[in-house]
């Protein structure tokens, strides 16, 4: 049976600036957006908010879906990524709560769009997702008789 990942990311935007968080993998510094698996008391509207507040300590509800990926790292994982946005008034300072996270860093759409240092292509595309401007109602994502009733 095909058992991809199920994960969620945050595209979040202040003042034309991107949040991307740096974290080191095999020695090298990586970017991202606030991303992160589904766990299995949540929804994925759920996981976004934890995950925003888990890599960069900014307390957010996603505000709009962006994109569903259904993709394949290059190590042949299986990946679906619910990719939301989220929209704030100014920069915020961010400190991220996971020891994995060494910073957060607030970028123009370009520095991210040329940079070496994306985690995967999905980084990019995020941010080219939400440039195109297409937002979709959280509703979409209706969580249906969640929690199980005891």
């Amino acid at each position: 049976m095909f058992k991809p990942h199920v994960t969620v990311a945050c595209v979040v935007q202040a003042e034309n600036h991107f949040l991307i968080v740096e974290e080191t993998i095999h020695g090298n510094p990586r970017w991202n957006q606030p991303a992160g698996h589904l766990e299995a008391d949540e929804t994925v509207i759920q996981a976004a908010a934890r995950e925003l507040w888990e890599e960069a300590g900014i307390h957010a509800q996603p505000q709009s879906l962006l994109r569903i990926h259904q993709w394949m790292a290059p190590d042949k994982t299986p990946f679906i990524r619910f990719l939301f946005a989220i929209e704030l008034p100014k920069r915020l300072t961010v400190i991220p709560q996971d020891d994995d996270i060494d910073r957060c860093l607030w970028l123009e759409a370009d520095e991210i769009l040329n940079s070496h240092l994306l985690r995967s292509p999905l980084v990019a595309e995020s941010i080219l997702c939400y440039q195109q401007g297409v937002r979709y109602p959280l509703d979409v994502l209706n969580a249906f008789q969640w929690p199980l009733p005891l």
